[in-house]
């Protein structure tokens, strides 16, 4: 069966209910372990089932946000997502509550338990209106930014089509598009600004319910930060601050010299070289077809991972008029199937998404046997080391994709990786400033933000660009307002990820095979223990970045020259 002909109903709100009722009564009058364990075994089964349907409904509506069918459905699991949160917070009480509990435990892994006591802590019946007004106002953001219609060199664009004119070898056409870029976000600032106002409201409303100080300490149970906490993070900042940024400032003075060009207007800050960034020599389903030969060249499982996305068209990858913006993977647990979202441009990117996103489903893929089903992904820090690495780990196939411009391609793709680290640290400080002041004004998260890239990125160049200078960039970010502190998780997974490339380039044949038993490992264990059982050093320890940005240096001093007299 393709994705196409998955089934689609929307469930029975009432009906759903009344079994997780019946479940929960079931686990009350267990008699045993094993009958208990049966019994949760039904609630994952339908709770998977719940969530293959919402999925489903999200998926089609970002595919078309003009859909007005697949728009309401994905409204109704916006307001009803928080009413069967109630009942399945019910079930968890009692499992966590439960005689049988130590028996359990030798059942179903330790996260799962952690993850239920953040889950409890962070929900409540009284803030379910809250949860449907932020689920509310996020699916507004996305739907502003998905309706965006550029006018660029006579035709409409989309945010994600004009990525490709902002990647042009010309700089003059880089500037136009870029300008035209920026103008939406400023001319649609005040809507912007009013939802995220919005959000923070509704955010710093929930965590004072639940009798937190601010929604920094909520945020921090709802995205499972099971063994690092602020004090880890501001650690790691540091570190960032000292040891990645001034490489990121050797690599950009370099590009500099390189592009004949005294300063890196915004218009030129992602162009490597003066005739260009490499493009794909591909597209569509050629570029599938390659992506395919590789995955069977690389491993037997990636092999047949992705002859299955393909066989049911798990992708959707081109760039369309109401399409959402980004992309991304979900898992639809009835079907056993990943799906990857994208917007494909014709520039580099394309094939950073790809294996990105192919990265998080063969991971999902290969986790499909753990038990319960919300173990199959790792918490979103460790779900990152999957995709990330496997950007890295298909690096020996890009003459595939770049032809003779693949070593171009690899430079740019590790330059970037690096420059991501600041710029991915500084979405997070912003977000905890952002909630550590929720009364601040549009123009003092602007100053907020600004303040931090100066910080973070000093070499920011935003001449005749007035919504930047003002400290206006934060408002692409979709996670800002989507998913508040999923950022840092990012920069985490690059760390690890970039060891794996030290590892790889070191010839060592172990990892892969590291690789590729954490992705069958699931969400069952936490950030640091995936670490240390994929042999990397964990980033919130004392010279950790030190070492990367050694090992990096080295890298570049080795391969610049080559790249440059090209």
């Amino acid at each position: 069966m393709t994705f196409n002909d998955f089934p689609y109903t929307r469930p029975d709100l009432a009906d759903i209910q009344a079994q997780l009722d019946r479940i929960l009564q079931s686990l009350q009058q267990a008699g045993d372990a094993p009958a208990f364990l049966e019994i949760l075994h039904e609630y994952d089964d339908l709770k998977s089932h719940f969530m293959t349907l919402a999925e489903l409904a999200a998926i089609r509506h970002t595919l078309d946000t003009r859909d007005p069918f697949y728009t309401a459905e994905n409204d109704w699991f916006d307001a009803s997502m928080p009413l069967i949160e109630e009942s399945f917070q019910k079930i968890l009480d009692q499992v966590l509550h439960s005689p049988f509990r130590p028996d359990i435990e030798q059942v179903i892994p330790e996260t799962w338990f952690m993850a239920a006591e953040m889950d409890r802590q962070s929900f409540s019946p009284e803030i379910i209106p809250l949860l449907q007004k932020e689920a509310s106002l996020a699916s507004a953001y996305q739907n502003l930014i998905a309706s965006a219609q550029i006018p660029f060199d006579g035709t409409l664009h989309t945010l994600a089509q004009l990525e490709k004119p902002m990647n042009d070898p010309d700089p003059e056409v880089r500037k136009a598009a870029s300008l035209a870029y920026w103008g939406w976000f400023a001319q649609n600032e005040p809507e912007l600004q009013a939802l995220f106002s919005d959000l923070v409201q509704v955010r710093t409303d929930m965590a004072h319910c639940l009798g937190f100080e601010s929604f920094i300490d909520l945020g921090y149970l709802r995205m499972h930060r099971f063994d690092y906490d602020r004090q880890d993070v501001e650690t790691y900042r540091q570190q960032i601050l000292e040891d990645i940024v001034p490489l990121c400032q050797e690599l950009y003075t370099a590009q500099k010299q390189r592009l004949h060009t005294a300063t890196l207007p915004v218009w030129q800050e992602k162009s490597e070289f003066p005739s260009g960034n490499p493009a794909p020599v591909c597209a569509g389903s050629e570029m599938t077809a390659r992506a395919q030969r590789m995955y069977r060249e690389l491993s037997e499982e990636t092999g047949r991972f992705f002859d299955d996305m393909s066989a049911r068209q798990l992708m959707d990858l081109e760039a369309q008029p109401g399409k959402a913006a980004g992309g991304y993977c979900t898992w639809l647990p009835d079907h056993r199937a990943p799906f990857i979202f994208a917007n494909s441009n014709g520039t580099q990117s394309d094939v950073e998404t790809l294996t990105h996103e192919a990265g998080h489903a063969f991971q999902v893929w290969s986790s499909t046997p753990v038990f319960p089903s919300d173990l199959a992904w790792p918490t979103s820090e460790s779900a990152e080391i999957h995709s990330m690495s496997m950007e890295f780990f298909t690096w020996p196939w890009m003459e595939s994709f770049f032809g003779d411009e693949a070593d171009r391609y690899r430079f740019a793709h590790l330059s970037g990786a690096v420059k991501f680290l600041p710029y991915g640290v500084l979405v997070d400080h912003f977000q905890h400033e952002v909630y550590a002041h929720p009364d601040w004004t549009a123009d003092e998260r602007n100053a907020c933000w600004r303040s931090l890239e100066k910080q973070y990125l000093p070499h920011k160049d935003y001449s005749g660009i007035d919504v930047l200078e003002r400290g206006g960039w934060w408002m692409r970010q979709l996670h800002i307002f989507m998913d508040p502190f999923y950022y840092i998780d990012y920069t985490l997974a690059q760390v690890a990820a970039l060891q794996f490339l030290a590892r790889m380039l070191d010839r060592d044949s172990g990892a892969f095979q590291d690789y590729l038993q954490i992705c069958r490992l699931g969400g069952t264990l936490p950030f640091r223990d995936l670490m240390h059982r994929a042999h990397l050093q964990v980033p919130f320890e004392p010279g950790c970045l030190k070492d990367t940005a050694a090992t990096l240096r080295q890298w570049f001093a080795q391969h610049m020259p080559a790249v440059t007299e090209r």
